[in-house]
C-alpha cells in the first residue's frame, strides 16, 4: 500500500522537483528503486493506480537528464503547463478521435 501512495505521488511534477532538488535522485540506491517500481505498469497493479499520469512520470524518471533537469523551477513549471494542458483537453481530444474511428468527420473543424 504505501508503493501504491509513493508511486502516485510522481504524477505531481512538484513534489519530483523536492524530490529532484533535496538530491534524492543522486542516490543510487533510490534510483535503483524507481527501477524497481516499473512493476506498477503491469495491469494487475496498475488497475489500483488513480493518477494515471504517475506512470508517465515514472518513465521518464529513468532518464538521468530528466532527473537533472526536474530540479530547475522552470522545468518544474513547464512540466505542469503540459500536464494541465493534457488533462484540459484529453477529453475533447478522446471524443474526437472515437467519431473519427466510427466514420463521423462532419465534426468540430
Amino acid at each position: 500500500m504505501l508503493e501504491l501512495e509513493f508511486i502516485q505521488c510522481l504524477s505531481n511534477p512538484q513534489y519530483l522537483n523536492w524530490l529532484s532538488q533535496n538530491r534524492f535522485f543522486e542516490d543510487p540506491a533510490f534510483v535503483q528503486y524507481l527501477a524497481y517500481l516499473q512493476y506498477w505498469k503491469q495491469p494487475e497493479y496498475a488497475r489500483f493506480i488513480i493518477y494515471p499520469y504517475c506512470l508517465f512520470f515514472l518513465d521518464c524518471l529513468q532518464s538521468q537528464e530528466f532527473r537533472t533537469a526536474m530540479a530547475r523551477t522552470e522545468v518544474k513549471e513547464m512540466v505542469h503547463s503540459q500536464q494541465l494542458f493534457f488533462w484540459q483537453h484529453h477529453r475533447n481530444n478522446s471524443v474526437v478521435k472515437s467519431e473519427e474511428a466510427q466514420g463521423d468527420t462532419d465534426i468540430l473543424p
